[in-house]
């Protein structure tokens, strides 16, 4: 009898501290995905395709570093493949800051990334195992909330100031002497739409982002799921999420890689590079491979299924701030009561989703 309760006593304490570090986890993720491109958003990034590069960079490197903390785990080239549908989606972003704002751009793709992430863990998409809760009509409430909040942000309005410098925007390889008498403009495509043509354009885009972004994770699901399966080339996988953050970082740099590379041969190798942005925008990824390690670690303690509806939700809310009290592009009585309404919603799926684990 009382080895038993030893035994029963061991493993509550083993799952609040599992729940407690995945919570904390999911804390630190909320808090750096809705801060990560602060740094960044005051500098010219022009059409984003050199800043997704530097920012794309910064993440391998803290990758590498997590690799050699973990004692180099197998490498499993299947991993690469989330990194590269998150990359595709990722050269959309700076697009998505120019035409919405930062705040109600990010409130957008997150949310389709939530209800993406979640549907494919909870229902069991792309050959992965559907997750089980113990309160799924809690999960499923607090999943419908989240989304609902998508809705009430899209009649949020923006005041988007654009940012120009000529004398940050520098050709990063010149053909000749006088190649800069032929350089193109400064302005970007972004720069020529109408208001009306920015939100359009603007909402598709980070709808396609988040379609992208949730679907990042399957492929570590995937081998995860197929671990167990003695008959499965991923049979005796690792267990641990974290032990495929190298594999998956390494795909987003190569194909943020292969992107710039095609976009220089389409500039006839006179693509534009700024200076100014490449410090900020280094410490814009080192943000946001820090967040997406604790996503990672939370995925394990807390399941996908839980942690998505969380952290995809979370981050909306910490961005509309820095664009209400920082950088101004949210204005107007109406608008700050669509955002408290979306809150108050978001934060109440986000409960109701970690209730359901409980």
């Amino acid at each position: 009898m009382e080895e038993w309760m030893t035994e029963d006593n061991h493993t509550v304490s083993t799952n609040s501290s599992n729940l407690a570090l995945g919570f904390t986890s999911s804390i630190v993720s909320v808090v750096l995905f809705g801060s990560n491109f602060v740094p960044v958003k005051k500098f010219d990034t022009g059409d984003g395709m050199f800043f997704q590069w530097i920012l794309c960079a910064s993440i391998w490197v803290v990758s590498l570093v997590v690799n050699l903390i973990l004692h180099c785990p197998k490498f499993w080239p299947l991993a690469m493949v989330g990194g590269c549908v998150w990359a595709t989606g990722n050269i959309t972003v700076v697009p998505i800051v120019k035409t919405l704002g930062l705040g109600l751009g990010l409130l957008i793709w997150a949310s389709v990334n939530l209800l993406t992430g979640w549907a494919s863990s909870r229902f069991g998409m792309f050959g992965i195992n559907p997750e089980q809760v113990e309160r799924p009509y809690l999960n499923y409430a607090g999943a419908a909330l989240s989304a609902v909040s998508a809705i009430i942000f899209l009649f949020v309005k923006t005041e988007v100031k654009s940012v120009t410098s000529e004398s940050e925007t520098t050709p990063l390889l010149r053909t000749s002497i006088n190649a800069e008498e032929h350089a193109v403009t400064d302005e970007s495509w972004v720069d020529q739409l109408s208001p009306l043509q920015r939100r359009i354009i603007g909402s598709l885009m980070a709808i396609g982002a988040g379609v992208l972004y949730g679907s990042s994770f399957v492929p570590v699901l995937y081998i995860k799921d197929h671990s167990k399966n003695n008959e499965s080339i991923y049979a005796g996988s690792s267990q641990f999420d974290l032990d495929y953050v190298f594999a998956h970082f390494s795909g987003i740099f190569l194909t943020s890689t292969v992107y710039f590379l095609i976009y220089c041969a389409v500039m006839k190798n006179q693509p534009k590079v700024y200076p100014k942005a490449i410090l900020p925008g280094f410490i814009s990824g080192l943000l946001w491979a820090i967040a997406n390690c604790c996503w990672f670690l939370a995925n394990n303690y807390l399941s996908a299924v839980v942690s998505f509806p969380i952290i995809t939700a979370g981050p909306g809310l910490v961005a509309a701030l820095w664009g209400v009290l920082v950088f101004k592009e949210i204005r107007g009585m109406r608008n700050y009561l669509c955002l408290i309404l979306a809150f108050c919603i978001v934060l109440s799926g986000s409960l109701l989703t970690a209730f359901s684990k409980i």
